[in-house]
């Protein structure tokens, strides 16, 4: 039996999730929800996902990491690296939560197969050039962080977390 599989993602009011290679904010409350999440599971990732993440941080700390890329050359030190979704489900421990964290083309090729989606929504406008896939009907949201309202950085920006179910 394959891993479970959810899908994260912080995404904008319009659905970007990042432009340019990064994200165009910065919210601590979502980079923690995100670290608490996904520890000690498997997170699989895209190779430009993999690139925007500062060499400090790669491999992702306490998770297994899984980078999906074209490329039959691509060397990723410290994480397994496969050439397509199948292959990246496959290599996740079934014992441990599977977390695609993205980016847009990986989201668009999971999602059909998750079960879960934790999202974080970002109240701002930013460009950018890579989405959120769309959230179909047969998802419930379960639950939303605060109930009601919005969390608010230091910064000023207001966020919430969603999670849906199926």
């Amino acid at each position: 039996m394959p891993a479970p599989l959810a899908l994260i993602w912080a995404q904008t009011t319009a659905g970007v999730i990042g432009g340019d290679g990064d994200i165009p904010w910065h919210i601590p409350g979502e980079q923690r929800r995100f670290k608490e999440l996904t520890l000690g599971g498997t997170v699989i990732m895209g190779r430009k996902t993999w690139d925007s993440l500062p060499e400090r941080v790669r491999p992702l700390p306490g998770r297994d990491n899984i980078v999906v890329t074209r490329d039959p050359g691509f060397d990723a030190p410290g994480a397994t690296v496969v050439h397509s979704v199948d292959e990246a489900l496959a290599a996740a421990d079934p014992g441990k939560q599977a977390w695609c964290m993205g980016g847009g083309q990986l989201y668009a090729q999971t999602i059909a197969l998750a079960t879960r989606l934790e999202v974080t929504e970002v109240d701002i406008d930013a460009p950018g050039d890579a989405f959120a896939p769309p959230i179909g009907e047969d998802w419930l949201r379960a639950s939303v962080e605060p109930d009601s309202g919005w969390n608010q950085s230091p910064s000023g920006v207001r966020y919430r977390f969603a999670s849906y179910l199926r």
